[in-house]
Order: structure tokens, then sequence, then C-alpha cells
């Protein structure tokens, strides 16, 4: 089973959406989008981007935890992950990113 993008309203009416894995991990979250057709194209720039190693910025948090964001040719940050305790975990959420984007399915909740 490939990965699946969920498209998704939060508390403040913004859309989001996130990547998760066949195993039903969220792999990567987006920022708000005021409208539905922003993120889509959200979307589309994951699937886009996500093969593409130099668009992974990796980073350490402030409490030495690992994470990264995706960006896009302009590099704009179009997806973030979660905090993983190591860095071989984070780089196996990039590979995962990488392996499930490009033929994820979208599943809009938004109703």
């Amino acid at each position: 089973m490939a990965g699946k993008f969920e498209i998704y309203k939060d508390k403040a009416g913004e859309f989001r959406f996130r990547l998760k894995a066949s195993n039903g991990q969220t792999i990567l979250a987006s920022e708000g989008y005021e409208a539905k057709a922003g993120c889509t194209n959200g979307i589309a720039s994951v699937k886009k981007n996500a093969p593409d190693d130099a668009r992974y910025e990796r980073k350490t948090t402030e409490s030495g935890k690992f994470r990264f964001n995706l960006k896009s040719g302009n590099h704009q940050v179009i997806g973030t992950s979660e905090s993983y305790e190591s860095e071989s975990a984070r780089d196996n959420g990039i590979e995962s990113v990488k392996k499930n984007a490009p033929d994820a399915s979208i599943s809009d909740t938004t109703g």
C-alpha cells in the first residue's frame, strides 16, 4: 500500500495536509492555507520535490531532537516532519517521504 495525503481543516479553519506512510504514521505535515487550492498546490509540490534529496533541510532542535523540512524549488518550506529521537530515524523519515509521496493518493476530509 502506498502513502496517502489527507486534506483537513485545522481549528483556525485553515486547510492543511499531512502525508501518511502505508503504516498510517504521519511523515510530513503542511502549513495552514486559507484556500483549498493552495493546499492542493502544496501537495502537488511535495509530489514533485520529494524524490530530490537536495530539497530536504535536515535540522536539529534546541532540545537535541531531529527533524526535516521539504522545500520547493524557490526554497519555500512545503512540509515539516515530526521530531525524531535520532539522526538515523530522521533520515528514515526522509526516505519514507521520497518513497511514499510521488504516488500517494489524496483523501479530502473537508467535505
